[in-house]
């Protein structure tokens, strides 16, 4: 009979146990939760993960500068002359080398991220030696497709995730 009394108690007590356990188990993790998602982007960034660019004003030639995810990313129009003046480089002038049309989905548009790979400056658009971007900060010059060809910055302007919605808009993100 002693026998049946301690396997009831030992039954009960892992009961209890294991009750405990999972009770301060979910006490520990409703006390995480807050912490872990306020480690989550807040829903204004969220909202700005993807942005839609009108670009039907823009004339040949011409630039307008857009801010996605606080950086500006600069999109261009390039002119018949621009384009011919990109595709014609040679790839071993380049620090960077990469092909205009590896830079551009339609080659009129040109669309790269307005900060300097050297320091995170941003370059001035249609200055420097070659037409295209010149970064003030410490002397990059970018040409027409957005790639290094003069200054300390080691690669070319960066392409943000972009296609095209339309002939008129852009989605960049």
């Amino acid at each position: 009979m002693s026998d049946t009394k301690n396997k009831d108690k030992t039954t009960r007590r892992d009961f209890i146990t294991t009750v405990t356990a999972t009770v301060g188990a979910v006490g520990v993790g409703a006390a995480v939760m807050p912490i872990v998602s306020q480690m989550n982007p807040d829903s204004s960034v969220k909202a700005l993960a993807s942005i839609e660019v009108d670009i039907s004003k823009v004339k040949e030639g011409q630039e307008i500068t857009v801010l996605w995810r606080g950086k500006p990313v600069f999109i261009k129009r390039r002119s018949k002359e621009e384009i011919e003046k990109a595709q014609k480089v040679n790839l071993k002038d380049l620090k960077d080398p990469e092909e205009d049309k590896a830079r551009v989905k339609n080659p009129e548009w040109l669309v790269v991220l307005g900060v300097c790979t050297h320091l995170g400056c941003v370059p001035i658009g249609g200055k420097g030696d070659y037409d295209g971007w010149f970064c003030p900060c410490h002397g990059s010059h970018y040409d027409t497709s957005g790639r290094i060809r003069l200054g300390p910055a080691p690669t070319n302007l960066e392409i943000p995730k972009y296609e095209f919605v339309g002939t008129d808009k852009i989605k960049i993100g």
